[in-house]
């Protein structure tokens, strides 16, 4: 056990805190990671059309591009917060044993979403869609549930993860 999770076990035991089950308030117990694969597909789309733009001397694609940075930051911060959430609100201790690499997945790909923020960097956005995505399969299991990867149907192309239910 490294000091960090020293530190936050000590925490712990001195400020208990109440079990939620749920992110919100109002204990819905509703989660899901869907919109974070969203997100990173909007992030991916916003890489291509920034790419696509060409010389940005002129006014109009100046316009542009600043709009497709815009949204692209927006949305890695919609797919960081949707992680966060899992990861605070929904995933459990016995998740990360049964699961030995959810901790330091939900890690990098939270950090991704800094790099997505910060750069115009096609590689990293995809990494963080595959993040995302080996986030909702873990999440998926946690549930006793059966995933696959579908077309996503959407401009960035690529996959997204979905139960199979029924």
């Amino acid at each position: 056990m490294n000091l960090v999770d020293r530190m936050i076990a000590a925490t712990q035991r001195a400020l208990p805190a109440e079990e939620a089950a749920a992110h919100c308030d109002v204990p819905c117990g509703i989660y899901d990671p869907h919109a974070a694969q969203i997100a990173a597909h909007t992030v991916i789309r916003m890489v291509d059309l920034i790419e696509g733009l060409g010389d940005l001397n002129e006014t109009a694609k100046l316009h542009t591009f600043s709009r497709h940075v815009e949204v692209k930051e927006e949305h890695a911060r919609i797919a960081e917060h949707e992680i966060i959430i899992l990861w605070t609100d929904y995933f459990r201790p016995e998740h990360a044993e049964q699961h030995a690499n959810l901790h330091d997945l939900v890690w990098k790909t939270c950090k991704l979403t800094s790099t997505v923020k910060q750069q115009i960097n096609k590689q990293a956005a995809l990494d963080l869609l595959a993040g995302i995505q080996q986030i909702a399969e873990i999440f998926w299991a946690t549930k006793g549930v059966q995933t696959k990867r579908v077309p996503s149907g959407q401009p960035s192309g690529g996959e997204i993860v979905q139960p199979v239910l029924g």
